[in-house]
């Protein structure tokens, strides 16, 4: 027989189904460190029935399925099978037939292992004794290993002796030898105790001999018992016999007297009947009379706790009347505020207003002053922009720069009027002011002088102007800063207003609310205060009836006892009576 093909399939690291095709030849796998190499000699000794999960490197055997990695998700089941080619029809007598044997392993975890041959469910003893017969299996000296070499040759002669078998091809008879002579051992340690169970089987049948010699003898002397007692009861039934008839006798003669306590007894009967139907519908009264009380008992309780409640209730609602007495009067005094600030905030509005209306003519002039400041200003700058327009022309022999300069300065002074930034404008004039003095200082022609002269007379009334202008701004800017901030102060009173008066309408409201509460607290009141009355009344009947209830318990209490001891008297008397006659009998 000759291998033709290994197929895995979840086996260790082949998560996919994978064969191995055995050639003519020598068929050899290649790679490097850790891609399973061994994997492939571990899977034919494993498929050819190993049972070490040590021997597989493992914890136990289910870890030789596929565990899984960060790209495959593990398996249950790992399987491995070999193909075995039959041409010359060797091997166990079985399979000689067949010219194509496959053996298979397969393992599911949490059930175990099983072996397959031509697919046909096996044990693992008929697949380990099949590679046997073919001279291989598990753990044959066929599989060389690393390190195998130097242990055959360091072997024991013994080890040498199996490889030899195994290469004769004898080794599948030694293992069938080593199993008959272990069923052997069973046979005779099984004889040796059936042996055993004998010895016991007739040490016990020797006790129950004796046993039942014993129980012969118990069962003879049981008859002649049951015979001895059977005579004794017959002439005990003789003796009976003649008692009964001197018995019968007796009775005759005491018949009258016999009779007579019988009269007697169904007279003390009567008598006992007639007093307990006598006592029974007062016992029975007694029984309503006693529930009655309870009940009375129990309403009397129930006034005191409700008289309580009511008591309670009345202080409540006395407290919830004072607060509801403190809130009228604190949400009155917010009414009376809030009429008493809307009238103020009204007041101080119309004198706004007048104040408004007066200083309306005080802004207008105050605007008109501006406006005629504003024009004489500018017609101030108007000479001053000819007489150096003339200067610049050449109309006047002087050097051009100083008055450009200046020029450029009333220019500047200009802008900033029109912007009204009047302190930077006058601090620019008094500098045009300072070089035309320097500039006339060094002035020779007196034309020029004059010209320039008046450049700077006009130059001084500018200057003059804006401080009128100044003057006029900062009185028109305060007129109407004032009218602003009235404005908005009558603004603020409008929303102050208004909100007092949703206060007093929210006041109002709460006040006639809380009036409404109060009158419904007070007409509560008013009618609790009438149930002590009520309550009293109704007492007063429930301890009268209470009393008589308990007058009449009395009473009948009294009867009860006089009726008992009667019928117990008459009970003892019936009862000597029947003693009497019992003796008689």
């Amino acid at each position: 027989m000759e291998f033709k093909k290994i197929q895995l399939n979840g086996f260790k690291s082949f998560a996919d189904k994978t064969n191995f095709l055995i050639e003519e030849g020598l068929t050899g796998i290649v790679g490097p460190n850790g891609c399973g190499k061994s994997n492939i000699v571990e899977s034919l000794r494993w498929v050819m029935g190993e049972t070490s999960a040590k021997s597989m490197r493992g914890s136990g055997m289910e870890d030789v399925i596929f565990n899984g990695t960060s790209n495959k998700a593990s398996k249950n089941i790992a399987e491995v099978s070999i193909n075995v080619e039959n041409k010359n029809n060797e091997g166990p007598v079985q399979y000689r037939d067949l010219d194509q044997i496959s053996v298979r392993r397969k393992i599911e975890k949490d059930k175990g292992s099983k072996f397959y041959i031509n697919d046909k469910e096996v044990r693992a003893r008929d697949a380990q004794m099949f590679f046997a017969d073919l001279s291989t299996g598990a753990h044959s000296p066929s599989m060389i290993s690393q390190g195998r070499i130097g242990a055959l040759v360091t072997a024991k002669p013994t080890d040498r002796r199996a490889i030899l078998e195994e290469a004769a091809g004898i080794s599948g008879l030694h293992v069938r030898r080593h199993e008959a002579e272990l069923r052997l051992g069973a046979a005779e340690n099984n004889l040796k105790r059936a042996d055993e169970l004998r010895r016991q089987q007739e040490k016990q049948l020797a006790n129950l001999q004796k046993q039942a010699e014993e129980a012969t003898k118990y069962k003879l002397i049981s008859e002649e018992i049951k015979k001895i007692e059977a005579g004794l009861y017959y002439l005990k039934l003789l003796e009976i016999d003649k008692e009964i008839k001197i018995e019968n006798e007796i009775n005759n003669e005491a018949g009258g007297e016999v009779e007579g306590f019988n009269n007697k007894i169904t007279e003390l009967e009567n008598l006992i009947k007639t007093a307990t139907e006598k006592v029974s519908p007062l016992r029975e009264k007694n029984i309503e009379n006693l529930s009655r009380i309870q009940r009375l008992n129990l309403e009397l309780q129930n006034l005191d706790e409700e008289n309580t409640r009511i008591q309670d209730e009345i202080e409540s609602i006395n407290k919830s009347i004072i607060t509801l007495d403190e809130d009228i009067n604190r949400e009155r005094g917010i009414i009376i505020d809030a009429n008493s600030n809307e009238k103020r905030l009204k007041e101080e509005k119309a004198d706004l207003i007048e104040i408004d209306s007066k200083y309306f003519e005080t802004e207008k002039l105050s605007n008109e002053d501006l406006e005629s400041a504003k024009k004489e200003l500018k017609k101030e700058q108007e000479s001053v922009d000819e007489v150096v327009n003339n200067i610049a022309e050449g109309a006047v022999n002087i050097s051009i720069g100083p008055i450009t300069n200046v020029q450029n300065s009333i220019k500047r002074a200009k802008e900033l009027i029109d912007s009204n930034e009047i302190n930077q404008a006058v601090t620019l004039l008094d500098r045009c002011n300072i070089e035309l003095d320097s500039f006339l200082n060094d002035l020779k022609n007196e034309k020029s002088r004059q010209e320039l002269l008046s450049v700077n007379e006009k130059s001084k009334n500018i200057k003059q102007l804006q401080e009128k202008y100044a003057d006029a701004y900062s009185k028109n800017q305060s007129i109407k800063n004032e009218s602003i901030k009235r404005n908005e102060r009558i603004k603020t009173i409008e929303t102050e207003i208004e909100s007092w008066k949703n206060l007093l309408s929210n006041s109002e409201k709460m006040v006639a609310e809380l009036i409404e509460r109060k009158n419904k607290l007070s007409a509560q009141l008013k009618e609790l205060d009438n149930q002590p009355r009520v309550q009293a009344e109704r007492k007063g009947q429930i301890s009268e009836n209470l009393r008589i209830s308990d007058k009449e318990k009395i009473d009948n209490d009294v009867i009860i006892e006089e009726t008992d001891n009667r019928i117990e008297t008459l009970r003892n008397e019936l009862n000597e009576i029947q003693e009497q006659s019992i003796q008689i009998r």
